[in-house]
Formats: C-alpha cells, structure tokens, sequence
C-alpha cells in the first residue's frame, strides 16, 4: 500500500520542508497512519525543476562523488487557488511516494498488536480520497470495524537504520517458537513506557516496556539488523556491531537533515558573464552556435538583448573552461566573505543587491563594515540524514563519518533535492584590529574553551584536536544570537525566520574573516520585502545594538546561567547560556547552540573581565 504526499488539504508538505523537517527516510503523520518518504528512486523528477548553483553542486560532488550532476527541487504541480481540494485533477497526483511505517499495528479496541503483513488488518482506500486511506479491524461483530492505529514504539542506531520494534523478541526475552499473537494495553492515562505492557495470548509471556528504554536496558534488544525502511533494504555489510535504542515515534531525534548551502554571489565581473551565470541551467545545455540561436528564437535570451550570439556563445565556453578552476569544493563561505568585503556596485543583480552603511554612532571601533545585503539568494540541499545524533554536532558535513551518514537513494545519487529561498539580510565585519587585541588579551580563556571542546570530541570517539573553532567564533556566535533574539522580540520576526553565517577565520589562517551575516531564512514572504535591511541603517541598527546587548547582560535564569563555564562537569560546549537568553532554534543556528558565552559580548554578573563590547 502507498500514498503520496503533496501539497493539498492531506499530508501538506512545502517543499522546503520536504529537505529540512520531512525529507527522504523521515516519518509523516497523516490522518489514520504514519508514513514514511521514500527514497530518491522512488521520486518522479518529471514535475521537478533544476536549480543552478555552481559552487553548491561542486561542493555536493565533493560528498557523494563525481556522478551527481543535477539539483532538483522536489515534485509538485500547479498551485491551485480553489479552497476545495479536486481529487480528479490529474496535478494533484504529483507528489512524493511514502509507504506506511511503522508496519506492525495496534487495534484501539481489542488491543492486537499484530504486523500489516500478518493480514490480520484490512486495508480501507476509497478512490479520489486519499485522506481516506486507512487499515481497520474487524473485531466484533456488534459495532463499526474500528480504524488501528501504528504502534508508536521503533528502535534506531547511530549508523542511520531504523527498524519496527521486535516485540517477538522482547515480550519472549528472546527468540522463541510462540508466535503470539500480542496485544498493548495501557494501564495508565501518563503514556509512559513505564505504563505500557505488551502480553502474549499464546504463551502468556507480559513485559512493561520500560524494559526497552535508557543505556543500561539496550542489552535488552537484539542487535541491528542494518535496516533502511526508505529504501527497502537492509545493509548489506550488517550492523551487528550496533545495539537497537528505543524511540518513539514522534521522536525529535529520529530523522536529522545532512544539508549544504550556499549562497548566489556574483563571480564574473562584467554583465554578460553574470547574465551566464545566472542561466547556466539552461545554457549549460547549449552545444553549439545552432542551438543558441534556437534559444534566441524561441524567446528564452530576451536578457541577452543587447549581446551578439557570438559574444554569448564566447562568454558560455568561457564559463565551461572556468567550471574546472574553482575554490576547494568544500570551501563555501570564502567567495562570499571576499564579495561581503568588498561590495562593487556592478556586480549587483536580480538575485543580488548589496549597500554599504556607516556604522551605528559607538560601533566605529568595532566595525570595520556594515553591508545591507537587499537582495539574497541561498539554495539548500540534503545530501544524507542521521538518526539519534545530529549531524549539526560535527564542525561541516564533510567531518561526519560516512557509516552515519544514511543513503538517499539505493544506488548512487544522480541528482539530489534542493531548494531555493530569496531574501534579505544585515552583514557586519568585525575590526580586525580591536578582535586581535580582544583575542591576546585572553588566551587563558581560550585554552578553557579547548579543553572543553577536547572533551566534548573525546567523549562521541572523534579526534579531540580538530575542529577547534576558536574564540572568535564563539565572540561572532554569541553576537550573532544576540541580533537574532531582539530582531525577533522588537521588529516581529519570528526567530525561526531569521538565520545566521558565521564567516569565522583565525589571524594564523592565509585569509583572516571575522564576519556575520544575520538574513531572513524563510521561503515565505516574511523579510523579504525590506523590512530587515531597513532595521541596518545607521539610525535605527544602533538602538538595536544597545537592546541586544543590554539583554544579555541578564538572563532569567541568573546567577545559575551567568556561572555555569565551559570547564563545568560535563560535556557541554558553552559557557553562560541557555534557552532563556542566547539559545536560537536549530534552524537558525549552525552549529547546533554550541561555542556560545554571553560573557564574552558585555559583563555578566560571574565574569567582567571578557566583555568586548565595553
């Protein structure tokens, strides 16, 4: 049985959160089941469109290899303005397959747990209506056959499988010959595992599912069996090496988004190159004179107006020659520090617009450049996902072991989906100079910080010297998730709408940046219309400084926030912070709330000696 997510009235999914909160391997809640999204092979790309970013697909040949040569955005047709939902619309057949996971149910009347594949259930689908769609038990005879509903208890590993939960297994502490069946009840109103019991008919063997949850019960479990639902395989080097962990299936930490972004900035410096540029989706294509011209004729070069095919056909095998040049694929941020940096009116565009503003009165020392970035383009795309640990703890995707990373499709991927969101947003650049002096001024601090991150790497079996961001980061992190939270709480934006990109390298490196750009991170019109780069100018930015930083000064959860340090007991990687003053949601933040301490913005009431901004 199969279904199909869309964006209609069942299953409404955008297709930014088919890559971010329900993409390939994630589980979906639909009205009567659960589902889950399936792989790549499995996607119809014939109501897909191709996204162009060179850098971004460089950067994703990088990780899964030389053969992905397309970013597609996922499958959807056309909007439709009706409030009522047309099942016979051929369009609203496009979507995203999904098949029901988990697959074993339980009857909320008669209480059997039993699989789909037991036969014990009967699938419900009625034409046109895929809201519809459901499994029932025809249990008694004096009532409506009652609707079962998936039983809500899965097992996972750090290596990306997922797999039903062995209730064989675990109600018979073992494998056994009695085949149940089993039936779930629910001895309290809590619906903890402490109160859920799962009994055998056949032998009548009763275990609490308690049992199955928290590091010492895992022995409890029988090994991985090295399970990809999405794709309908099992590993087939195996897993065994791996204990199941219990989750639920709501978990938050089931299904974690592997994702690499970058953003559209200008390389070409004349015109025409940049009008390349931004259609290489489609010149790429372009073979030869004959087929320029056939472009020209079909309406598809009305930019290139003012340009001979000649000089076309010239600037697109300059552009081809120039592909094999670029930057370490890897390296995503440094293109867009140097044009940040250094703004050139000319290189403005359609997707791109910079302006450079004075700073704030009382931030001249502090700030080398303030940039209102008017026009911005990012493109997003999932390239793998993890379970039970995110991929946000590791410093770039690179850095995340292969075995954890889960496949998006069976076979090597061809293409892998992407999105692209437009928007807006404020850069500042840090003075160098006063950041080195800030820096050699606390080295001790430094070293605190290190050995905090050496512990943090030691204690999930990662090479404790790499990676080490640095204060600086940890400054340009805190100051930026200051900037969020009033934008947030003063001008309307929700702080899910606003993202940062730490532009972070230290004076030893060939090319020092200190940089933040704070931007709308939403595809929705919200911060798209001038709202945020009209809170950067010089009159307004200042008021907003002084808030921010006035608000970290105290926190609710003082004086505990102000003296937790990042030397504390523990694995933590962070110094004074926490939900009630610097914590953003993951969707704002790259490096998942770690290596940030208010105390090195402004003075907190544990430490006055790090404040930067005196």
């Amino acid at each position: 049985m199969s279904s199909t997510i869309r964006k209609s009235e069942v299953g409404e999914i955008r297709p930014s959160q088919l890559l971010l909160t329900f993409g390939v391997g994630s589980i979906v809640d639909l009205p009567n089941m659960s589902v889950m999204v399936m792989g790549l092979d499995d996607w119809p790309i014939r109501n897909a469109t191709e996204i162009g970013e060179e850098r971004l697909l460089l950067s994703v040949k990088n990780s899964l290899g030389p053969q992905v040569q397309k970013l597609m955005t996922p499958p959807r047709g056309e909007e439709n303005s009706s409030s009522a939902a047309n099942w016979f619309d051929e369009s609203h057949q496009i979507g995203v397959p999904v098949a029901p996971f988990p697959r074993w149910m339980v009857c909320p009347r008669c209480r059997l747990l039993a699989p789909v594949s037991s036969g014990l259930f009967e699938p419900k689908v009625m034409a046109y209506r895929p809201d519809k769609a459901c499994y029932i038990h025809d249990c008694s005879t004096q009532a409506k056959a009652a609707t079962v509903v998936p039983a809500r208890f899965l097992t996972a590993c750090s290596k990306g499988h997922l797999d039903d939960f062995p209730w064989l297994d675990f109600v018979h502490r073992g494998k056994n010959e009695c085949n149940g069946p089993l039936r779930m009840y629910e001895l309290g109103v809590s619906g903890e595992a402490a109160d859920v019991e799962v009994k055998c008919d056949g032998c009548g063997a009763v275990r609490r599912m308690a049992e199955a949850f928290g590091l010492d019960n895992q022995a409890n479990l029988p090994a991985c069996r090295g399970r990809h639902p999405h794709l309908r395989v099992y590993d087939s080097a195996g897993c065994k090496e791996e204990h199941m962990t219990a989750i639920l299936q709501g978990a938050s930490n089931s299904w974690f988004p592997i994702m690499l972004s970058a953003l559209s900035v200008p390389q070409a410096m004349d015109k025409l190159g940049q009008l390349v540029s931004e259609n290489w989706v489609t010149l790429d294509k372009v073979t030869s004179l004959d087929r320029l011209q056939l472009l020209r004729e079909i309406g598809q070069l009305k930019e290139f107006a003012k340009f001979t095919d000649n000089e076309v056909w010239q600037a697109i095998q300059k552009q081809r020659s120039g592909s094999s040049d670029e930057q370490e694929p890897s390296d995503l941020k440094s293109p867009e520090w140097e044009v940040f940096s250094n703004p050139n009116p000319a290189l403005n565009s359609k997707d791109f617009r910079l302006k450079v503003v004075a700073p704030p009165d009382g931030y001249a020392g502090f700030f080398d450049k303030i940039v209102l970035a008017q026009k911005l383009r990012e493109v997003r795309a999932l390239i793998g996902f993890t379970r039970l640990e995110s991929a946000g703890d590791f410093d770039t995707p690179q850095e995340l072991p292969p075995d954890q990373r889960a496949p998006l499709s069976r076979k090597t991927p061809t293409w892998v989906p992407a999105s692209e969101i437009r928007g807006e947003g404020i850069f500042f650049r840090f003075s160098e100079k006063a950041l080195k002096k800030w820096e050699g001024q606390h080295r001790a601090y430094s070293d605190e910080f290190y050995k905090a991150h050496r512990r943090w790497r030691e204690a999930r079996k990662l090479k404790p010297e790499v990676g080490y961001p640095g204060i600086r980061f940890v400054l340009l992190h805190t100051f930026a998730h200051a900037v969020i939270r009033q934008l947030s709480i003063e001008c309307g934006y929700t702080t899910a709408s606003i993202r940062e990109r730490i532009y972070c390298n230290s004076p030893e490196d060939d090319k020092p940046m200190a940089g933040v750009l704070i931007y709308t991170a939403a595809p929705d019109s919200e911060g798209t219309l001038g709202g945020l780069c009209a809170l950067g100018r010089p009159d307004r930015l200042g008021n907003h400084l002084d808030a921010a930083l006035d608000m970290t000064r105290m926190c609710a959860s003082d004086p505990l926030c102000a003296e937790h340090r990042s030397s504390s007991e523990g694995t933590t990687l962070h110094g004074a912070a926490c939900h009630a003053c610097t914590f953003l949601p993951e969707t704002s933040c790259e490096r998942g709330n770690k290596y940030l301490d208010r105390s090195v913005l402004v003075e907190t009431l544990d430490r006055t000696d790090l404040a930067f901004f005196k």
